[in-house]
């Protein structure tokens, strides 16, 4: 019975996305051991370093469906070696002895190390679709609502006007540059890595380099300058971008999670019928989805601490380090993979834009909002320290005897002259005072930043 969440019957539905968990199952990581020794036997046999006839028999039975993992994981605990056991299967596959030339020259990590990025690349692009279709409903919803006026936060206060579109602008701008660094980051990551025992591809004699490059431009894959056994940089780099990637996805879940406070009431979670909030309050619609986006962000960010861990790798390998990230990296995958899945299907399912209630909320301050409006309005008159002096006076005595801001403002002379009929008023219209929200959506919607963001619209369709 499976202890793990993302294996559970009962968790993994919303811990784990099947897509990613495929990618990182026995069978496929088993499969992708495989396609590495048959391209390295391969390149061989076309550099005459083993019998062509050994080559294409490696080739013909490495298919993780004629292995048996039960024993393949029994064999592995009684040798105390995870892929002896591999390769021994893999000779005994092959007809005529030919497996003798399986795994030439190469050591486990070679194996493993370059059958991981394969998975990696798998999973890049199923994170890409997921990020880029997010991006795309998102700037669907921040153009719908580039013009409805809401109250902007800061330190958890009100602030001033701006707009949820442009909210909803930021977010996407920084997906933007998540997608940037993919971009960026693809050929640093997509590199295999055969090169021996100890890195200096002592087996593979002086065409050690040429060999490789063969071996891994079979599997769509470049070759390093040098080994990386023990420099692990580029799952550092992967790592890193999941983790930022959640970290803005979490941050988005944690502002509709409190925009859907009960006091605040401006967005809620998509509540479809049959939906429980509570089992002993029927009144209740949690914003479930949200707050499991939430805790999966929370998760990944943690992988990242032992991940670094298995980067302070001593000498040119070193398994102690290296083991950690046969866990924490499919880990880190797959709960990323369950946090793009939850939050896509959240924001397909659609958030509830509560616009009378973004409006009404604006004016619980009583129009103090808008103060620095009619402080830079004042200034120009009196000068802009001293307004500030006057309007802080006003927005205390406003605060202090729950006065309407207007009322507090005419109260005092000093402002009251300065200010002709009329003029107060349209100062303290909120609607009108959302400065350039509307033009950076625009700017937003416009900014064709990288090649990675085209297909979005077309993904969020889907």
């Amino acid at each position: 019975m499976p202890s793990h969440a993302t294996e559970s019957r009962l968790y993994a539905g919303v811990y784990s996305d099947p897509a990613f968990a495929a990618v990182f199952c026995d069978r496929n990581q088993l499969q992708k051991w495989l396609d590495v020794e048959g391209a390295l036997a391969q390149a061989q046999a076309q550099m005459g370093l083993i019998p062509v006839q050994a080559a294409q028999e490696i080739a013909r039975v490495a298919d993780a469906g004629l292995f048996d993992l039960d024993a393949l994981g029994r064999q592995s605990r009684e040798t105390g070696h995870v892929l002896v056991p591999t390769i021994r299967a893999l000779a005994a596959l092959c007809r005529d002895g030919w497996g003798e030339f399986a795994h030439y020259g190469a050591t486990t990590q070679d194996i493993l190390d370059t059958g991981l990025v394969l998975q990696i690349r798998d999973a890049w692009e199923l994170t890409l679709v997921r990020l880029r279709s997010i991006r795309a409903r998102l700037l669907e919803l921040a153009l719908r609502h580039k013009r409805t006026p809401m109250v902007a936060r800061t330190h958890g206060q009100q602030a001033l006007p701006t707009t949820f579109g442009y909210k909803v602008a930021v977010w996407v701008d920084e997906i933007d540059r998540h997608l940037q660094r993919f971009d960026q980051a693809q050929a640093r990551v997509m590199v295999g890595n055969l090169t021996g025992a100890v890195g200096t591809l002592a087996a593979f004699g002086e065409r050690g380099l040429e060999l490789q490059q063969r071996a891994l431009a079979r599997l769509g894959l470049a070759a390093p300058l040098t080994s990386w056994h023990s420099a692990r940089d580029r799952i550092l780099d992967v790592a890193g971008l999941l983790v930022q990637v959640a970290v803005t996805v979490g941050r988005i879940a944690n502002e509709v999670y409190h925009l859907q406070r009960t006091e605040i009431d401006e967005v809620r979670e998509a509540a479809p019928a049959g939906k429980i909030g509570s089992s002993t309050m029927p009144h209740k619609q949690n914003p479930s989805t949200i707050d499991l986006i939430s805790a999966l962000s929370r998760l990944i960010r943690a992988q990242m601490v032992a991940l670094t861990d298995a980067a302070f790798q001593q000498h040119e390998r070193d398994g102690t380090a290296w083991r950690i990230e046969w866990a924490a990296l499919p880990e880190i995958f797959i709960y990323t993979g369950a946090l793009l899945a939850r939050m896509d299907e959240a924001l397909a399912a659609g958030l509830d834009i509560r616009e009378q209630r973004m409006r009404d909320n604006l004016d619980l301050l009583g129009g103090r909002i808008l103060s620095e409006r009619v402080m830079l309005a004042l200034g120009e008159r009196v000068g802009k320290q001293t307004a500030h002096e006057l309007v802080h006076e006003a927005s205390m005595h406003a605060r202090r005897d729950d006065l309407q801001f207007r009322d507090a403002l005419l109260a005092d002379a000093r402002i009251r002259g300065e200010f002709a009929p009329g003029a107060l008023e349209a100062l303290l219209d909120p609607v009108t005072y959302t400065g350039l929200a509307a033009h950076m959506v625009e700017l937003v919607a416009g900014a064709a930043r990288t090649e990675a963001i085209a297909p979005a619209v077309a993904a969020a369709g889907r």
